[in-house]
């Protein structure tokens, strides 16, 4: 609903957008679609990801991602993030990239 380039909304557009569209639903605030925005931009998707307060990796996962690097170190953080279902700010702190 946010579009891109000429068609791009503010949040404010997208909550009025959704009430008009979709009457019988809760309604959404300005926070909820900036939640939805920020997850979007950092993951590329937004379908539930169970959280995890803190993400214990083990040692296993972390040799398989180390080894995926070598195969390959052009690879995109956040295609590395996808494979493993794992959020880039797992990723980084994991990689430690500043």
């Amino acid at each position: 609903m946010i579009g891109y380039g000429d068609r791009a909304r503010t949040q404010c557009e997208v909550v009025r957008l959704f009430r008009e569209t979709h009457p019988d639903l809760p309604p959404l605030n300005q926070g909820t679609i900036s939640k939805i925005e920020a997850q979007y931009r950092e993951m590329g998707h937004v379908r539930k990801v169970p959280s995890k307060r803190q993400a214990v990796v083990d040692d296993d996962t972390k040799l398989n991602l180390l080894l995926a690097l070598e195969e390959n170190p052009i690879t995109p953080a956040r295609q590395l993030a996808r494979d493993r279902e794992w959020g880039l700010s797992l990723l980084d702190a994991y990689l430690c990239i500043p």
